[in-house]
C-alpha cells in the first residue's frame, strides 16, 4: 500500500506517490483541475493502480500560520473528495513546498518553460517526502 500526495492548484493538481515501503516520494504527474469530473476519474484510476491507502493534500497557509483564500479552495476540494472517495484524506501544512520545488528545479537546470509543468508534481513530492520523513522518526 502506498500514500498519494496532491498539490492543489487552480489550473493543475500535482500528484506524487510513495514507494511500497513508504520511504521515497516520487513525482507522478499533474492533472488539469478542470473539468472536475475528469480530475476525479483520473484520480480514481491512480488510486486503484497504485493501491493507495492514504491521500495527503497540501493546505496552503500564510507565513504567519493563518489561512487565506487559497486554503478555502483546498478545504472545498477536500470536502468534495471525501464525498467521492472512501480512502482517508489528511491535510498537511504546505507553506514552503512550491518555493522549495521551484528552487529544486532551478538548481536542476530545468528550463523555465518546462518548470511550470513540473513544479506541481514536485511540490506534491516534497510534501509527501516531508511526511514520510516525519513518520520514520
Amino acid at each position: 500500500m502506498r500514500i498519494l500526495a496532491l498539490d492543489h492548484g487552480t489550473k493543475r493538481v500535482g500528484v506524487a506517490v510513495s514507494d511500497e515501503l513508504k520511504v521515497i516520494a516520487s513525482p507522478l504527474e499533474y492533472i488539469p483541475a478542470e473539468p472536475f469530473a475528469d480530475l476525479l476519474t483520473r484520480l480514481k484510476q491512480i488510486l486503484r493502480e497504485k493501491e493507495i491507502e492514504l491521500i495527503l493534500i497540501g493546505m496552503p497557509r500564510n507565513m504567519d500560520g493563518s489561512y487565506g483564500p487559497a486554503a478555502l479552495k483546498v478545504q472545498e476540494f477536500v470536502a468534495v473528495l471525501k464525498d467521492a472517495l472512501t480512502i482517508p484524506i489528511k491535510t498537511l501544512d504546505e507553506r514552503l513546498t512550491t518555493v522549495q520545488a521551484q528552487r529544486f528545479l532551478i538548481q536542476g537546470n530545468v528550463r523555465r518553460d518546462k518548470r511550470k509543468e513540473k513544479v506541481d508534481k514536485t511540490a506534491a513530492a516534497i510534501l509527501l517526502q516531508s511526511y514520510l520523513d516525519s513518520m520514520s522518526h
